[in-house]
């Protein structure tokens, strides 16, 4: 999906941890399994260890990671809940 379509996509649940020092992935985490089998949630963090794990994590818990887009000074990533 070409990076202008995830800017579009309909997010059922945003999870911001921008303002996090610590604790990011583990908000995504728990957004994630809150979320609906189906729902896409959209993660927002400045934290790049967040950026890095968040897809592997997602993958090896079977959900399926859509893709990321760059915003200023953070990024926004896309989960869609399998399970």
């Amino acid at each position: 999906m070409p990076t202008t379509q995830f800017w579009m996509l309909q997010s059922h649940k945003i999870i911001d941890t921008r303002g996090c020092c610590s604790g990011s992935m583990l908000l995504a985490k728990q957004g994630i399994v809150g979320a609906r089998v189906g729902e896409i949630v959209a993660v927002l963090t400045a934290d790049s260890r967040t950026e890095r794990d968040l897809p592997l994590w997602t993958e090896k818990m079977g959900h399926e990671f859509l893709g990321i887009v760059e915003g200023r000074g953070y990024v926004k990533l896309f989960v869609r809940r399998l399970h």
